[in-house]
């Protein structure tokens, strides 16, 4: 029987064999390297979107941001407003008052008591006079606190001063200005809760 030698094709062989595994290796680690490129750029895709989206809301939370701000502005414009309407509106409404204030003044003052200087802050009046004797003060006090006007007089300083013969008193007195919208008020209650009796 004759020899055949098979050591050259089993080297073929194993050369065949090991072109084919590298050949293997190198598709598989391609396929691997696309599909991880795939993958990147899909999750970068969906990256770009979610910031394409955070921009979007960004931009719209700051044109909100605008608004709001200009709402508070128009709010405080509006505030500002209402506190200068009811000013005016108080004003307006104590207009008339001062005139019957000073009126009513005029009237109270007694014979032989005379006033310097009257001055008035917020519904409190300080009133500077010269009288006779404490009397006519007394007299002048009495009439104020008798007045609708005027409430509660209350004499701060008093002081005798000598002109020649005569022995007159300076005094400086304060007085509140009553409401005449409560008075209104209170006399409202009154008739209605009259009218309720009436009816039973």
């Amino acid at each position: 029987m004759a020899h055949i030698n098979l050591l050259p094709w089993r080297v073929e062989l194993r050369k065949q064999r090991n072109k084919d595994f590298y050949t293997l290796i190198g598709v598989v680690a391609g396929l691997m390297l696309v599909i991880i490129a795939v993958v990147h750029l899909q999750i970068q895709s969906q990256i770009d979107h979610q910031n394409r989206r955070n921009s979007f809301l960004n931009a719209e939370i700051k044109i909100v941001d605008s608004k709001i701000e200009a709402i508070q502005d128009l709010e405080r414009r509006k505030q500002q407003l209402i506190s200068r309407m009811e000013i005016i509106e108080r004003l307006q409404s104590n207009r008339p008052e001062v005139v019957h204030l000073f009126d009513e003044l005029a009237h109270l003052v007694p014979d032989g008591l005379y006033l310097i200087a009257v001055t008035q802050k917020s519904r409190l009046l300080t009133i500077k006079g010269v009288a006779q004797s404490n009397a006519r003060v007394s007299a002048f006090m009495r009439a104020l606190d008798q007045s609708i006007w005027f409430d509660e007089p209350n004499l701060l300083v008093i002081k005798a001063e000598k002109q020649g013969f005569d022995r007159s008193r300076e005094f400086t007195l304060i007085v509140k200005q009553a409401s005449q919208n409560q008075e209104e008020d209170s006399e409202k209650e009154k008739k209605s809760t009259k009218g309720k009796k009436g009816k039973r």
